[in-house]
């Protein structure tokens, strides 16, 4: 008899069951994939941050935005996925998808890279 990852409790049902319940197996799940520290979590939690606010400037795809507009919102530039470097010699910073690169005046360009 198979019991439960999560409870112990015995499994009926399908043989290849590994949880007694939806809510075990997602309790299971959420106790396997969460942020194991703070750290970690808040370094997730600017990323994410970050990526909501690029997401919003940028709708079109393309987009010019200050320094100033990008602070107020709390983007933080110390935080960020990738680096891109093109053969211009331009260097973009990226979040996941959204990326930016600096412009004169204290400008940006916001991109996103097509997946």
């Amino acid at each position: 008899m198979k019991t439960c990852l999560e409870c112990s409790a015995k499994i009926f049902g399908r043989e290849d069951k590994k949880f007694c319940s939806d809510s075990c197996r997602n309790a299971y799940n959420n106790k396997i994939n969460k942020d194991s520290t703070n750290f970690m979590r808040n370094i997730n939690n600017k990323l994410r941050k970050n990526y909501r606010i690029l997401a919003e400037l940028n709708v079109d795809g393309k987009s010019k935005v200050s320094r100033d507009k990008l602070l107020t919102k709390g983007f933080d530039f110390e935080f960020f996925t990738n680096i891109l470097q093109t053969k211009t010699g331009n260097t973009y910073y990226f979040l996941y998808d959204q990326g930016y690169r600096s412009l004169d005046n204290d400008y940006f360009m916001l991109v996103k890279k097509e997946i």
